[in-house]
């Protein structure tokens, strides 16, 4: 992405055995050949023509190949689901135990807390031994502590249950993006982490949909069976279809780097920090809303469980809208320029929900603009993710797990302020859209200032 190569950036692929020029021969009759940045060339019967493989995952077939963007976009939805998929019992969970709104929301802080720090721990642990094994033993820490969240008797208990959650939930998202950098770049890392920020930008908008279903059908403790048979499912999953991609050659180069050196790599990139502060205030603010919308849309406006869970599938087409457009555009015109416009539009949308309800327009003074600031943050997640990877190949883990704490972890400690400044008058819109107007502000200053578009370069092939 800088302006000069960056040869480090690109995966290595396992040297076979070479013939005495170097060639690899294969058991179809062709040989392939191998240059030292990994890039591949089979040699058929006209070689100049030959097709060059830069990164390992290009000669995996499509239909491996829609196998993991499956499994890895199921991996990465456990987390947001692992978040999200009680909010519509936010009501139900005040009333149970007799505490206040604000209190149920620490719940959605630790489990986010809980998340961050997760991360922290198993991407550069991922670097170090492996992707399979941090991500196999950190899923069975998610399935059993669900089943202690269905079973806690005190919200303290609870609490507890929902931190240890989000650190089982953290391999999901963190290692899913460190596969795909292992196997991809480029423009086709573009397209395939779009489709990872997909999962990630819709989940938390589908998941309260869900849960919103589930209430219907058992009680809030329920949710947690549910999301227990859901780490049970990926962690078989994991077992039987997720291979190692990061090679032990690749984690026990000559001299190679430690945990802080990687740490110290990643954080010394200017154009890092800033798409991480951008990555940390859309999160924030999308959560902001998340953590606000069960009492604001179910008390304030008066919408039932169903109606409330519709409300975000409507959501969720913005997400989708975005995403899937962002990749488009980033591929063409670079992942910086798409955000310098998707930023300015979650500024001027949260502006829009403070107008509107000041204006006194209602339900769906609120919702118009919503939709349009989901929209855009669909058009900032794959941009930061792609900003953030693709310069740092060899650390793909430690880098995706700094950006995924950050999200998560601001984003936990930011959404409860609509709390604390709505605990005199109530959640309204207001109050819920001046922190997704923060946020925003805090984006455009670090895209402009930090990332500074001009400087990044495009996309290579």
């Amino acid at each position: 992405m800088s302006d000069a190569p960056r040869t480090d950036s690109l995966p290595t692929v396992p040297q076979p055995e070479r013939t005495p020029t170097g060639s690899i021969p294969t058991t179809t009759g062709s040989t392939r050949t191998s240059t030292a940045t990994g890039a591949i060339r089979t040699l058929g019967s006209n070689p100049a023509t030959a097709p060059i493989m830069l990164h390992p995952g290009d000669s995996i077939p499509n239909r491996r190949r829609i196998l993991y963007i499956l499994l890895l976009g199921a991996l990465t939805a456990l987390g947001p689901f692992t978040i999200d998929l009680y909010l519509p019992a936010f009501p139900v969970l005040e009333e149970d135990f007799q505490t206040t709104a604000a209190a149920i929301q620490l719940t959605l802080t630790g489990t986010m807390i809980g998340f961050a720090i997760g991360q922290l721990v198993v991407g550069p642990l991922s670097d170090k031994v492996g992707r399979r094994i941090p991500l196999i033993v950190v899923t069975a820490v998610h399935v059993l502590a669900s089943v202690g969240a269905a079973f806690a008797p005190s919200l303290e208990l609870l609490s507890v249950a929902r931190v240890l959650m989000g650190m089982g939930a953290a391999a999901g998202g963190v290692v899913a993006m460190a596969i795909v950098r292992d196997l991809f770049g480029g423009r086709r890392l573009v397209v395939m982490l779009s489709r990872l920020a997909l999962v990630s930008g819709v989940a938390p908008v589908v998941a309260p949909l869900i849960g919103s279903w589930l209430l219907t059908l058992m009680p809030w403790r329920g949710i947690f069976v549910v999301l227990a048979a859901y780490g049970v499912l990926m962690l078989l999953s994991t077992i039987l279809f997720i291979p190692e991609t990061l090679p032990v050659a690749r984690r026990q180069e000559r001299g190679g780097s430690t945990v802080l050196q990687r740490y110290r790599s990643v954080l010394s990139d200017r154009v890092f920090i800033g798409v991480l502060i951008i990555g940390g205030m859309t999160f924030s603010g999308l959560f902001s809303y998340l953590s606000a919308s069960p009492f604001l849309f179910q008390q304030t406006h008066g919408l039932d469980a169903q109606q409330y869970g519709l409300l975000f599938a409507v959501n969720s087409l913005g997400v989708v809208l975005g995403v899937q457009t962002a990749s488009r555009l980033a591929a063409r015109f670079g992942p910086q320029w798409v955000m310098a416009y998707s930023t300015s539009v979650l500024l001027i949308a949260g502006v829009a929900i403070v107008v509107a309800d000041q204006l006194g327009l209602g339900l769906w003074g609120t919702v118009v603009p919503l939709f349009v600031f989901m929209t855009a943050c669909g058009f900032t997640f794959p941009n930061v993710q792609v900003l953030a990877l693709d310069r740092h190949g060899k650390a793909a883990g430690t880098a995706a797990s700094i950006l995924g704490a950050t999200n998560f972890g601001v984003a936990g400690l930011i959404s409860p302020v609509v709390g604390w400044i709505s605990k005199d008058a109530g959640i309204t819109a207001t109050t819920m859209a001046s922190v997704m107007v923060g946020c925003s502000v805090i984006g455009i200053l670090s895209l402009w200032l930090i990332v500074r578009p001009r400087t990044v370069g495009m996309l290579t092939p």
